[in-house]
């Protein structure tokens, strides 16, 4: 489906790694009348909170930690070039 607003790739990977509940590798056809479906993904997307850890940029590699539910993605001086 071309107007999907969630990184289906990305939201996949993020299920897997956190052992969440299982994701479809494909965005099913008429997911928008599947209840199960439709409670999973709410569950997922406005339910989990992710408070300690790091998140990965996957062009750059760089590492960001998450503190209290709080990504700092700040760069350091000598990332910034200044």
């Amino acid at each position: 489906m071309d107007d999907t607003r969630v990184e289906w790739a990305a939201l996949l990977e993020a299920a897997y790694a956190l052992h969440l509940v299982e994701v479809p590798k494909e965005l099913i056809e008429g997911y928008e009348k599947e209840e199960t479906f439709l409670r999973k993904m709410h569950h997922l997307l406005l339910e989990v909170d992710l408070l300690e850890g790091t998140l990965q940029c996957p062009e750059s590699g760089r590492v960001f930690p998450i503190s209290c539910g709080i990504p700092n993605m700040l760069l350091n001086e000598e990332e910034t070039g200044t």
